[in-house]
């Protein structure tokens, strides 16, 4: 027997044991690892790493192999009478191995590796502003499927206190009291309240099939989801990926102004090239024969038509341009943040009052319970009331997750 019981424990307690539940806070870290776009910031890394190296590249020596075969309609001949100086054949050949080694360029080639960089942390940057904006997205259908929830508890309740009236006004219909047909009344409000389950369901399985597509997780009408205790701060300083967005676009105007300053600097670079021709580089010996030559070149733009200075005249007016969008967008976000707070307090006032207005509705409802035992009203004037407190009791709870949302959407927008 104590086998029996202990076996019947664990199969009534599997069920909730494996039952899936979810919060708000789950649906943010999910859709920021999962969401296609969050795949991006891996892509752009294996992108920056290719292109650093290529940058790096113009520090290691650089080789070309060259050769060519040609024939000329005339050669040069030297003009001495009886000389033995043969010469050159009119057909020439050349292979060549050059070997080019940067020296200094003024430390471009580093600036050129802070600009990648600095574009990375950007792109990488705009990927994290466009999964937060899904945030707002995701707390729509959050607190939707939470009131599709609330809505079905609250169905649940009007329809167990219909079954029930259901059966005294029968017993009242047997002895006389209560009249004739009062019961199919209420059967119709029950075939009613089929309908609207079944609404209710319909539209949260659309919801949770929304919600899973988003943030890549697995939902069902079978997941339990938690109701946030949502909470918004203080009056804080923004804390938005924006406001990082704009930063780092203002780096990466620095880092292209440091680049451009570095591209008039001198380049030295040292050379080497080897070969094998006819004719090498001794021009009277008309053979085959090897050769090379070594040095090092200077090369250097003394005069440009202040084109390094219209451009990094450009990149500040791009500075410019980065801080009014910064401004912009704190002036609307503070403006966002102040419409919503303002959205708070109404809906808190209307929550005041739902309360106040319930009580009534209870009271009517009672004293309509009361009269129709009595027979001193119809089943359907019953019905109204309970509908009247049914659709109040809806809009409390309505207003509620809205309150929430409200609360939900002023801490994204806070960025918090």
């Amino acid at each position: 027997m104590k086998r029996f019981i202990i076996i019947l424990i664990i199969l009534t307690t599997l069920p909730s044991v494996a039952q899936q539940s979810i919060t708000l806070e789950e649906c943010y870290s999910l859709v920021a690892k999962n969401y296609p776009l969050a795949k991006q910031s891996q892509l752009f890394e294996a992108q920056n790493k290719l292109d650093t190296d290529v940058i790096s590249n113009a520090k290691l020596p650089q080789f070309n192999l060259d050769a060519q075969a040609t024939y000329q309609s005339d050669v040069i001949e030297i003009p001495i009478p009886n000389s033995n100086i043969e010469s050159l054949n009119k057909d020439q050949y050349r292979a060549t191995l050059s070997v080019n080694q940067l020296i200094y360029n003024g430390g471009a080639t580093d600036a050129t590796l802070n600009v990648k960089t600095a574009e990375i942390r950007t792109k990488q940057k705009q990927v994290d502003v466009n999964l937060y904006q899904l945030k707002q997205k995701i707390n729509q259908l959050y607190f939707s499927i939470l009131l599709s929830q609330e809505t079905n508890v609250l169905l649940e309740a009007k329809q167990a206190q219909l079954q029930a009236k259901l059966g005294e006004v029968q017993s009242g219909i047997t002895y006389g009291v209560i009249l004739p047909s009062s019961d199919k009344v209420l059967e119709a409000e029950l075939l009613k309240l089929n309908q609207q389950f079944r609404e209710v369901k319909s539209n949260k399985a659309s919801l949770i099939a929304t919600l899973s597509s988003i943030i890549g997780q697995s939902l069902d009408d079978s997941t339990i989801f938690r109701n946030p205790l949502v909470e918004t701060p203080l009056k804080t300083e923004l804390n938005r990926p924006e406001l990082e967005l704009f930063q780092l676009k203002r780096d990466e105007i620095e880092s292209n102004e440091a680049l451009i300053a570095k591209q008039n600097s001198p380049k030295l670079l040292g050379f080497a090239t080897g070969g094998y021709g006819n004719p090498g580089l001794n021009m009277l010996d008309n053979s085959f024969q090897t050769f090379y030559t070594v040095g090092i070149k200077l090369n250097w733009n003394v005069f440009d038509w202040n084109s390094n200075k219209k451009q990094r005249e450009s990149l500040a007016i791009n500075k410019d341009i980065v801080d009014t969008e910064t401004e912009t967008f704190k002036l609307n976000t503070n403006i966002e943040l102040n419409q919503q707070q303002k959205e708070i307090y109404k809906i808190e006032g209307f929550i005041e009052s739902d309360l106040e207005i319930i009580n009534l509705r209870k009271d009517v409802l009672k004293s309509a319970d009361s009269q129709l035992k009595n027979g001193v009203i119809t089943a359907s004037a019953y019905i109204t009331e309970l509908t009247n407190l049914y659709e109040d009791e809806n809009t409390l709870v309505k207003h509620n997750i809205q309150l929430q949302l409200a609360k939900a959407n002023y801490n994204v927008i806070n960025g918090q």
